[in-house]
């Protein structure tokens, strides 16, 4: 009986990797789990690396702060299928030398992110634009080593983008936005907040140019004004959310038009935050009847 039960056993590798277990089960696996996984046997190993290497999705935020950079390169040697990359968990360490190998060899990339990797240089920025041309989303913020150079590169490779976060990227002015705008048609959502160089110009220019924005983030765009407003409401008739707190210049006149299109803006009408204001400072407003 026991030698019979002995035979009926089936182990974990025993099942087909590639058609069972890399397909079918460890695609619901946290990744940080896979990483652990690998230091069981040689077995393991083998078989996590297959997995790794048909994964289209490599996002380092599930697996912590603590990956070492020879863990980073050895993890993503032999994938050369990745849709979705996101550096933004080890911006202490990644630099060119990472992440260029991966770039390079992965052509299909669909959305890059990242975000506060202020150890990359335009290199990594140009060698995105040059493989990945099929590029859809793609988040820089604060990385304040973007210029106007490798967004030149990026929009004459990556005409289909839909998304870029330029928060911070504190090198860019109106003609590297305009010149963006020009070539990425089809982009649905735009930040370049956080930049005192932006104005009016290259606001004025996406919005003619990008009549599918959704989503605009001028946080902080301290020359942006009222004009440039009204030239998003006027060309832009699917915008959904437009952000322009701290922007002193942009005022309710311009702001109330998008308002009736039931446009998210960030910023209350004036009424609204002295009302804000009464209640914290005298305690009253909320008896104060808002539709009179």
């Amino acid at each position: 009986m026991d030698a019979e039960t002995e035979c009926c056993k089936c182990h974990l590798l025993d099942l087909p990797w590639e058609d069972v277990l890399v397909t079918h089960i460890f695609c619901y696996l946290p990744l940080r789990q896979l990483v652990r996984l690998q230091r069981v046997s040689k077995q393991f190993y083998a078989l996590i690396q297959v997995y790794l290497a048909n994964c289209r999705i490599f996002d380092l935020t599930q697996i912590g702060p603590s990956l070492p950079k020879e863990a980073f390169s050895n993890i993503l040697r032999d994938n050369k299928v990745l849709q979705n990359l996101s550096v933004q968990n080890c911006s202490d360490w990644v630099t060119d030398k990472e992440l260029l190998p991966v770039i390079g060899q992965n052509q299909h990339l669909l959305r890059v992110d990242m975000r506060g990797c202020d150890r990359l240089t335009r290199h990594s920025l140009v060698a995105v634009s040059l493989s990945c041309t099929h590029l859809e989303y793609l988040v820089l913020a604060h990385c304040e080593w973007v210029d106007s150079l490798s967004i030149r590169s990026l929009a004459d490779h990556c005409g289909g983008l839909r998304s870029i976060d330029l928060t911070a990227c504190r090198q860019l002015k109106d003609e590297a936005i305009c010149y963006l705008s020009k070539k990425c048609l089809k982009m649905r959502s735009l930040s370049v907040a956080v930049n005192a160089n932006i104005t009016d110009v290259s606001v004025e220019e996406v919005a003619k140019n990008c009549r599918e924005l959704e989503q605009l983030d001028l946080t902080g765009c301290l020359r942006v004004r009222n004009n440039s407003i009204r030239t998003v409401a006027e060309y832009c008739p699917k915008l959904q959310s437009l952000k322009v707190n701290h922007c002193h210049n942009v005022t309710e006149s311009s702001l109330d038009p998008l308002r009736k299109r039931n446009v998210e803006i960030d910023v209350e009408p004036p009424l609204q935050r002295a009302l804000v204001l009464l209640q914290d400072v005298v305690g009253f407003a909320p008896f104060i009847n808002l539709q009179i």
